[in-house]
């Protein structure tokens, strides 16, 4: 099966290498898209066009009869995966969230932090402090602070628009990294995530990094992957 990766803010595809090796040897085929305003350079980059690369790899393995697939997003690009189940449900065998959950229909993708000169820069590690990242060393950090590329104001300003309710039947594998499968459960039912409250089949599944296990821990973030390929 195609597993689809999506990389989360600041991130590009490369961030991937790790885990993509891996579910290669498992014997799948890692998709690791290429986003315009973070692959690219494309500083007038939108949320739309995102998106639209994210549709044209799964569009891509369905017409080469390898479909259906796995969509896997990081963090914000969560909405990403989940706005791709709603585009193409039938398409979409399972979505895997790694460390973050998808963004209600009507809200912006990511306004996390300032815009300025139209783009969101990285805010460098301090907002981050705690379990997020626990495993991160000095080195880590320094390398990733120093790749880290400005997303563009396009994407993280723009507004996720949800449309077909056969979303909601797409398997989820939610990849609980800094926060665990109960505290999850616990937000879930909270209405805090409203579209995973709707959803119909939701599974948990733990993993012992922070934030970022594609860097911290590839190869068992890609045992989980392709393990979720079976959710469906």
């Amino acid at each position: 099966m195609d597993i689809v990766l999506i990389a989360g803010l600041w991130l590009d595809a490369q961030v991937w290498d790790g885990v993509a090796g891996e579910i290669d040897a498992r014997g799948h085929h890692p998709v690791p898209v290429r986003l315009p305003g973070q692959d690219d350079g494309n500083a007038t980059a939108t949320l739309a066009d995102q998106l639209d690369a994210v549709l044209a790899a799964v569009d891509a393995a369905v017409a080469a009869a390898r479909g259906p697939v796995l969509v896997a997003g990081h963090s914000a690009a969560c909405s990403l995966a989940w706005l791709t189940a709603d585009r193409r449900p039938d398409a979409v065998a399972a979505v895997a969230l790694i460390g973050g959950f998808p963004t209600p229909d009507g809200d912006p993708y990511a306004p996390f932090f300032p815009i300025r000169d139209g783009a969101m820069s990285f805010p460098g590690f301090e907002p981050f402090a705690g379990p997020d990242t626990a495993d991160l060393d000095e080195a880590t950090r320094e390398t990733m602070a120093a790749a880290a590329i400005p997303v563009p104001e396009g994407v993280a300003t723009g507004v996720v628009h949800l449309t077909d309710a056969r979303r909601f039947d797409v398997p989820v594998v939610l990849v609980c990294p800094e926060f665990d499968p109960d505290q999850a459960r616990a937000w879930i039912a909270a209405g805090d995530v409203p579209e995973l409250a709707k959803a119909t089949r939701v599974s948990y599944v733990d993993i012992d990094s922070g934030h970022w296990p594609m860097i911290t821990a590839p190869a068992e973030l890609a045992r989980l992957l392709v393990a979720a390929t079976g959710a469906g």
